[in-house]
């Protein structure tokens, strides 16, 4: 299962403009401005918080369990990014207002947090008082991390250490920040800026925190298994599939296998009825936005198939998917060296259905 969960508040704090507020702002941006003598140096460093109630009501229920945490950011034209550079998320250590400011403002909104203050100019709270410290204040002994290269500009970082450091209680949620590491943000290296849609963004890509496990299940009561010589030519349907779900819905979605051309039997029961189920631990879907092509959920260990006595299935939360579009539902099923290979078998009938407000 992949459950998505949008960002409460985020905002971009920029030194070169250390008491503006730009809470608002469509895009996020981990900047660093080089003059040209290499002597002045700008950077800006991105804050975002998650509520996790949710997520961590259904951690204690089990509905939840053993998960992965992603931090998904995403590409708005960064400008002149240098090779193969990495990002970094720390737990926010203090509290923080997002504020209703703009960078382009003029003259500039200083209310709500900036590069000096936690809440705004007027209110006069600095990050850290006794350090006299700008920038945002973060624990540096919890990081993660993600790397880009000349083809990569989307970030799906792994942050699971640090929402399990908040689940637990072992620190306050007071959300990510995201900065280079600190040589890089000071030095006169010429990185680039990297830029990515905001919450108030008005694309289809606001950031995203992603939780990821295995919800399968398997019992397949007396329904006999697609064998190999089956796979080579099955036909995937889905049963009861509907054109439109809720966005809260909660969706069991039914796959059917059976065989292209079923053999000849004696039998009450016409062969091309009777279900059968696709292998175990071996049979998983992939959603993909219909319009963009985008892969919102991969094949992998978070989207393997389940199984009843009524045949395979898998359950979907639609409360994290974006309301008033088309999804796309495409299966696979995994060679026996669980590789990716030309034995493996994909199913893209065009299966698709709307999540509606």
């Amino acid at each position: 299962m992949h459950y998505f969960e949008f960002a409460e508040k985020d905002n971009t704090l920029y030194e070169v403009s250390s008491s503006m507020n730009a809470g608002l702002d469509e895009v996020l941006e981990v900047r660093k401005d080089v003059s040209d003598s290499g002597l002045v140096v700008n950077d800006s460093r991105i804050l975002i918080k998650f509520d996790l109630s949710y997520i961590s009501e259904s951690v204690s229920n089990n509905l939840i369990t053993n998960p992965k945490y992603y931090l998904n950011l995403f590409d708005a034209k960064p400008t002149a990014l240098a090779t193969s550079q990495s990002l970094y998320a720390y737990p926010i250590s203090q509290s923080w207002t997002m504020g209703d400011g703009r960078s382009y403002d003029n003259p500039s909104n200083k209310e709500g947090c900036s590069y000096t203050f936690r809440f705004g100019e007027t209110d006069g709270t600095l990050w850290n008082s006794e350090l006299s410290a700008s920038g945002g204040t973060f624990y540096t002994a919890s990081e993660a991390s993600h790397s880009f290269n000349r083809n990569s500009k989307d970030m799906r970082m792994d942050v699971t250490d640090i929402v399990n450091d908040w689940l637990t209680g072992n620190k306050t949620n007071e959300g990510f920040m995201i900065k280079r590491s600190g040589s890089a943000e000071t030095d006169s290296s010429r990185l680039g800026n990297f830029s990515f849609f905001s919450t108030d963004t008005h694309t289809k890509y606001p950031p995203t925190l992603e939780v990821q496990w295995d919800d399968s299940s398997w019992s397949t009561g007396s329904l006999s298994p697609l064998s190999s010589t089956d796979l080579e030519d099955t036909v995937l349907y889905m049963k009861g599939l509907r054109p439109e779900y809720h966005e809260k819905s909660k969706v069991k979605f039914r796959v059917v296998g059976r065989n292209r051309y079923p053999s000849k039997t004696y039998s009450t029961t016409p062969s091309n009825l009777t279900i059968k189920y696709l292998p175990s631990g071996s049979s998983f879907y992939s959603i993909c936005d219909a319009e963009t092509h985008d892969v919102i959920v991969p094949f992998g260990s978070g989207s393997k198939l389940s199984c009843d006595s009524q045949g395979n299935y898998f359950n979907l939360w639609l409360d994290g998917y974006q309301p008033e579009r088309y999804y796309t539902l495409k299966f696979r099923v995994v060679s026996g060296s669980n590789t990716i290979d030309e034995s493996d078998q994909y199913f893209n009938e065009g299966f698709t259905f709307k999540v509606t407000k």
